[in-house]
């Protein structure tokens, strides 16, 4: 996993295009009400990560109304390069995911990821669907199991608090890391204040700092770079 200085190196490099980014992505959010699940350091993360690794496949298992999906497709543009398959068992994100965005980078399944099929070698995995142990068990083996070394993967709403619930999503990614011997990154406030505030203190700096949204979920992410 990229020690936390690596990311913030991440927001120096692309400083530029993340504010181009985070100003199209106020602009969206203006025109559509896609109800964005992901706070502004969280999503900001995921587009940097995809910007530094330059996978040629992302993989989105959950894209609800499309926010993380705009974001995962906008650090592909920037790269000019990359596909991103995203599965939902609805079609929302499709009704808000503007056509010029999408272009020939997006390919969208409507149904369950476990029907498949599943790109080969994604180079990043964001995972905010199912939010139970069942599910987790499932991508963790099937899925997780088979990546790639130098690939990352993401997944929502584990950090509201200090630590997930024993029987939880959360709980079986964390045991999957740990058997792996793999760390991972988290901007929750809840399960790391000090990573949360010296992102905040560096966006400031950066002129990053004004919210694109209104936080709401406070950066429960866990990021983990294999």
């Amino acid at each position: 996993m990229p020690p936390l200085d690596t990311v913030i190196n991440w927001y120096r490099t692309y400083a530029d295009d993340l504010r181009t980014a985070r100003d199209e992505q106020r602009e969206l959010l203006a025109q559509r009400p896609m109800r964005p699940r992901l706070d502004d350091v969280e999503a900001e993360i995921a587009y940097l990560t995809v910007r530094a690794l330059r996978p040629r496949t992302v993989l989105e298992i959950g894209s609800a109304r499309g926010w993380s999906t705009t974001w995962l497709l906008r650090a592909l543009r920037d790269n000019d390069m990359g596909t991103l398959h995203t599965f939902d068992l609805t079609g929302d994100a499709t009704r808000s995911v503007p056509p010029s965005l999408a272009a020939d980078r997006w390919s969208f399944t409507r149904g369950d990821v476990r029907d498949g099929p599943l790109p080969d070698e994604p180079g990043f995995v964001l995972v905010d669907a199912a939010h139970t142990a069942r599910f987790a068990r499932w991508y963790t083996t099937e899925l997780f199991d088979r990546l790639r070394p130098g690939a990352a993967v993401a997944v929502h709403d584990v950090f509201h608090g200090r630590r997930p619930w024993p029987v939880s999503e959360g709980a079986v990614v964390l045991g999957w890391l740990r058997r792996h011997g793999i760390a991972h990154l988290t901007a929750s406030p809840a399960a790391d204040p000090d990573t949360h505030d010296r992102l905040v203190g560096l966006k400031l700096k950066l002129r990053l700092a004004a919210p694109v949204h209104a936080a709401a979920s406070g950066n429960p992410m866990l990021f983990a770079y294999l």
